[in-house]
């Protein structure tokens, strides 16, 4: 049941989408991560406290690690989100299941799980079915971008399987990935002009920072306790997600194929649930 927990995850980060594209029209790509970031530290700081949970790591290396590489990612997303339709971006930012898939083997030294590595090449058809119509020619640079944050958040993804290997919560996890984010993204705009905060642009900011952080949690969660290739898999309905939010907010519509992407998604996600309940002691560390 851990592993559910990246469904809630995926909604999160979907609702973050919208918020970030409506931010854009106030904010930089920058500005959205720095200020969601922010947030980011300030929340789980006061939840450590709460707990009197030390801020103190001896894994610090592994923390610096995940911090850089998930921001490389998340600088790499948020500029997809504010030039692509938000299930497009979605789309190419959830490439980073396959790369978990082959570095859960390569780096984590887990068996392979061919039934579950199948539920996540599923997904993965589903994703370009439902990419390939709303990818215009002026966007493939947008759409190189989007997938170098897949490739990120992979590696990312993994390095948080890891630090709970080694014992860290996920209130450390966050915690650190959101302050050298901020640490990062606060050096960088300090040579760059602000844009002003005004009232709309504050309540969609802590918005973004809520959904978020909750998303961050929830998914660090779901990987310390999940298997690693049932969450990977389940990670693909925040496309899902995606979509239907974007006919919502903006009408986007979606042809036959997109939708039967769709279904693909949602089936390699409801298969990969049931396998890993099922299967979960056949996938074991060496």
């Amino acid at each position: 049941m851990h592993s559910l927990w990246m469904l809630v995850a995926a909604l999160m980060f979907a609702s973050m989408g919208v918020l970030v594209k409506y931010g854009a029209l106030y904010f930089s790509s920058t500005e959205l991560v720095f200020y969601r970031s922010l947030f980011g530290v300030w929340m789980t700081y006061l939840i450590l406290r709460y707990y009197r949970l030390s801020v103190r790591t001896l894994h610090w290396r592994m923390h610096c690690w995940r911090g850089i590489t998930g921001l490389i990612s998340l600088l790499m997303f948020f500029y997809c989100l504010t030039q692509l339709p938000l299930a497009t971006a979605m789309s190419l930012n959830y490439t980073w299941p396959l790369f978990v898939a082959l570095f859960s083997t390569w780096i984590l030294k887990e068996h392979i799980h061919w039934p579950l590595v199948a539920t996540v090449v599923i997904g993965f058809v589903g994703v370009v079915l439902l990419l390939r119509p709303t990818v215009s020619d002026e966007q493939w640079f947008s759409g190189l971008l989007g997938m170098g944050s897949g490739f990120f958040a992979a590696i990312a993804y993994i390095n948080v399987k890891q630090l709970g290997q080694l014992g860290e919560t996920e209130w450390h996890v966050v915690f650190y990935f959101t302050l050298i984010s901020t640490v990062v993204t606060g050096i960088w705009l300090l040579f760059t002009r602000l844009s002003p905060v005004t009232g709309s642009g504050l309540l969609i900011l802590l918005g973004i920072g809520l959904t978020a952080t909750l998303a961050q949690l929830a998914m660090t969660r779901a990987y310390h306790q999940g298997v690693t290739l049932v969450v990977s898999s389940l990670g693909y309905s925040n496309v899902l997600f995606a979509s239907l939010l974007g006919i919502w907010f903006w009408n986007e519509l979606l042809t036959p194929a997109a939708w039967l992407g769709m279904a693909l998604i949602l089936a390699g996600g409801v298969i990969s649930g049931i396998l890993g309940f099922k299967q979960a002691p056949a996938v074991v560390q060496k």
